[in-house]
């Protein structure tokens, strides 16, 4: 799905190309794309049943990223500037690190490498979208601080995490930090999530 998604973004930027469509559609386009490889199936496939019990992986401290630290930064920014571009440039360079990470410790001929390698590629796809949107702003120093902690080597401030909780948390946020592209319901609210960890237990105990 993450591999037939990349053509799908290609043929999107090929619209902006000819002007057919906005870099703000281009932008909701790839991240619909991203949803379709984030469902919650994909997630507990290749990120739960596919990976060892209690697997987890070190992470920078900083790419625990979940829709409390969006509302915290968005509070204690609000003053300061922050726009959603912010957010969904934070939101970008968290998991290219965390996709980065889970494939680092993936074989090739793992069941799981070929979706991880996909879901970057989408990513990266994405980047390029905000990118032509940012046009060389500067965010507020707090926004900095975090790209500065991402783009550093693992050091004390690290922790563990299990590939599943890490693509749960990109995928809530990222409905959050991209509300425009999903507005019939307010994804930043924690109890919206609580139904599908609901759906999720009860497909557990089917299986």
């Amino acid at each position: 799905m993450a591999r037939s998604g990349a053509w799908i973004l290609g043929w999107l930027f090929g619209l902006v190309l000819t002007q057919s469509v906005s870099t703000t559609e281009i932008l909701c386009g790839a991240v619909k794309v991203v949803n379709d490889s984030l469902v919650l199936k994909q997630r507990v496939h290749f990120m739960r049943h596919n990976m060892p019990i209690n697997f987890t992986i070190k992470v920078h401290y900083e790419e625990i990223f979940k829709l409390r630290n969006v509302s915290r930064l968005r509070r204690n920014l609000q003053d300061q500037g922050l726009l959603d571009i912010d957010l969904q440039e934070t939101w970008l360079r968290v998991n290219l690190g965390v996709l980065k990470k889970i494939k680092s410790v993936l074989p090739r001929n793992h069941p799981s490498y070929n979706y991880t390698v996909g879901l970057e590629e989408l990513f990266l796809k994405v980047g390029e979208v905000l990118e032509q949107l940012y046009d060389q702003r500067e965010p507020p120093e707090r926004i900095q601080n975090i790209w500065e902690a991402l783009a550093s080597p693992l050091g004390k401030r690290r922790t563990e995490a299990t590939p599943k909780s890490l693509l749960d948390n990109c995928y809530h946020t990222m409905m959050c930090v991209f509300q425009s592209c999903f507005p019939s319901v307010d994804y930043c609210q924690r109890s919206y999530w609580r139904n599908e960890k609901k759906a999720q237990n009860q497909g557990l105990t089917q299986n």
